[in-house]
């Protein structure tokens, strides 16, 4: 049901409702939402406006009656009070947001200058392997340490200005998904280390691929199939070639598309035939080749792409990795576009580790510039996220305010 417009003397609490005001004149933290007592009331009142606007659906009472007489419940003295209290509390509020934005920034730079050395890492690999090994240990410890060094970890969604680096911005996604889960099971610091450079080099082997056939955007043909299943074969043969290249990573670059209950490839193994280390890698692969397969038909969002693995998948992967993807990422993982229960459409940028049900998310708000978008923090509302929308059904004003993004990436900070 669309919105009605309400004249003021006939709002109360229990009324969910709209200000046609922009969002810095006046003191509320929101645009819209759900009048909780009668001093809100007197202050929307004495905003100066005539109307406001109304959902139905939202509400918890119905409006006045028409020429209802008015009780004053406040004297001006409270009202400036509480009005500045209000001011007080949103000013903090766009402080911790300023703060939070910063966060962002600086964890997007050290995203794009991992990126950069994951590709470096890869373009050396065949020729001077060795410095990449080296390198590729050395991107590894700077990002274990910090993952190490905080209890509060937030895991954020990334911009990915590329869409044609794939194996890089896979690679590194599988890492830090992975990291993610290895911490989550207690791992020490060298096993996480071990664990992140084997996610790194999994898919080596794909360099030797032809493009045509990897980023093909129709199903493959099964001798195409085929020949991209050698990749696991091929990454193998260039581990075997560099003297210093972990026998953990070598097995995990053999085994990583296999699963628990066979039917995977090359071997067919089976369970706890599997390696540990595989079997954390598997589920962060799998995850994130089900947000980019190269086919955009089959492509699914976050959110679905979680709950394909939970619903379909339990008997392909160890189900405490699979319960542990799921519970950091959260039910609505970051890159989910939400409807709230304020009928608010936004897009899930982070989920704290200490919050896990209450996500971080970007709001549509029109009346804000889209460089101040609202960021509500669930964990401190009484908003929910009612449902995940598909980005393609968002009207194109929506859709170019909160940027859904067509390349899925994940990077987290801590804390610190």
């Amino acid at each position: 049901m669309a919105s009605l417009k309400l004249t003021v003397d006939r709002i109360q609490p229990g009324l969910h409702i709209r200000l046609p005001l922009k969002w810095n004149d006046h003191p509320f933290l929101l645009n819209s939402f759900k009048i909780k007592d009668h001093q809100q009331v007197e202050m929307i009142r004495h905003l100066g406006i005539k109307f406001v606007y109304f959902n139905p659906e939202q509400s918890h009472a119905s409006p006045l009656p028409v020429n209802q007489p008015q009780e004053d419940v406040s004297t001006d003295e409270s009202l400036d009070l509480e009005a500045q209290k209000l001011w007080q509390e949103k000013q903090s509020r766009i402080e911790k947001l300023n703060a939070y934005r910063r966060r962002v920034i600086k964890c997007e730079k050290e995203f794009e200058r991992s990126l950069a050395r994951m590709r470096a890492v890869m373009m050396k690999i065949r020729n001077r392997p060795i410095d990449a090994v080296d390198e590729a240990k050395q991107l590894i410890d700077d990002i274990v340490d910090k993952l190490m060094s905080d209890d509060n970890v937030t895991l954020h969604l990334m911009n990915g200005k590329n869409e044609f680096e794939d194996v890089y911005f896979h690679s590194l996604n599988v890492a830090v998904i992975a990291m993610m889960i290895g911490r989550a099971k207690g791992y020490s610091a060298e096993k996480l280390k071990a664990l992140s450079f084997a996610a790194l080099f999994h898919d080596m082997g794909k360099i030797k691929i032809p493009t045509a056939i990897l980023r093909k955007q129709q199903p493959l043909t099964e001798p195409e199939s085929n020949y991209l299943k050698l990749h696991t074969k091929y990454g193998l043969d260039i581990a075997h070639e560099i003297d210093c290249f972990p026998d953990s990573a070598k097995t995990v670059i053999a085994q990583h598309h296999e699963l628990n209950d066979g039917s995977g490839y090359p071997e067919g193994l089976k369970g706890d035939a599997i390696c540990e280390l595989t079997q954390v890698i598997m589920v962060a692969n799998a995850f994130d080749n089900l947000c980019h397969t190269p086919v955009v038909a089959e492509q699914k969002i976050p959110y679905t792409a979680l709950s394909h693995l939970y619903k379909n998948c339990k008997h392909l992967y160890k189900e405490e990795n699979l319960n542990i993807l799921i519970k950091f990422m959260g039910v609505f993982p970051p890159g989910t576009v939400v409807q709230l229960s304020n009928n608010m459409i936004g897009l899930v940028i982070s989920v704290n580790d200490s919050h896990l049900l209450y996500p971080n998310v970007l709001v549509y708000d029109p009346t804000v510039p889209r460089t101040q978008a609202p960021i509500i923090e669930l964990a401190s509302k009484d908003i929910k996220i009612v449902k995940a929308i598909h980005p393609s059904k968002l009207p194109d004003k929506v859709k170019e305010y909160i940027n859904p993004r067509s390349r899925i990436s994940y990077f987290f900070d801590s804390d610190e």
